[in-house]
């Protein structure tokens, strides 16, 4: 029998698993969890300096064009016609006319800080909206803050331009009444100046819409019937 009793082999029993272990002796497995609302990233002071830097830099420089700007804004040029003569307007088939022009523009810089440089500027005379002289070049002008100046080309002398049947028919119309309604035309560009500091070229167009009394025959300087001021567009 005790023989018997060797032969048989028993394996040694298996470890507990943890798991099991732990609910044996009634504890759970630890887990780490983060609380709800925590960031896992971690506080950066110096992060948080650069970005608070960063805001007050913008915050200043705004502030400082705000500044200048509402110090420099410029306003656009004032324009009035005060004068006037009419030296020629014969027509010529098939219809041409030849006209000699001349008024007295007068241009005003409202900026107390800003001059204004123009450059590139013409000037001609239209009726009905169609060009009744050929364009004069202007020469450039510079002109100081709060200044008036004012130029008295004489438009359209020595030449012709071709006009329609409408427009031909219609001057001749009011020549013969005596009023002729025509629009004093200066182009060009302008810059603002301020200090050391120069803005880009922008595009002026001014159309001084005016009325001139003429008679048949007389040459020289004519009333201005009426002028209500100068349309500027920059």
């Amino acid at each position: 029998m005790a023989e018997e009793h060797h032969n048989h082999h028993h394996l040694p029993p298996e470890p507990p698993s943890p798991a099991m272990s732990g609910e044996k002796h009634g504890h759970h497995p630890t887990k780490h969890v983060s609380p709800p609302g925590r960031s896992t990233y971690a506080y950066s002071p110096r992060r948080s300096h650069v970005a608070s830097l960063v805001t007050v830099l913008l915050l200043l420089v705004g502030l400082t064009f705000l500044i200048l700007w509402l110090l420099y804004r410029p306003h656009d040029p004032v324009f009035a016609v005060a004068a006037a003569a009419v030296y020629s307007l014969n027509f010529t088939a098939p219809p041409y006319l030849a006209a000699a022009f001349q008024f007295t523009v007068v241009a005003r810089n409202p900026n107390r800080r800003v001059s204004i440089l123009y450059d590139g500027l013409t000037a001609y005379v239209a009726y009905r909206g169609q060009a009744v002289t050929a364009p004069l070049p202007l020469p450039p002008l510079h002109q100081a803050a709060k200044t008036t100046v004012a130029m008295s080309p004489v438009i359209g002398a020595g030449g012709r331009v071709p006009v329609s049947a409408e427009v031909a028919d219609g001057l001749a119309a009011d020549e013969a009444y005596g009023v002729v309604p025509v629009s004093v035309v200066v182009a060009g560009r302008l810059r603002w100046k301020a200090g050391a500091v120069t803005t880009g070229r922008h595009r002026v167009y001014v159309r001084c819409d005016v009325w001139v009394g003429l008679k048949r025959g007389v040459s020289g300087q004519v009333p201005l019937l009426g002028s209500p001021g100068c349309r500027v567009d920059v």
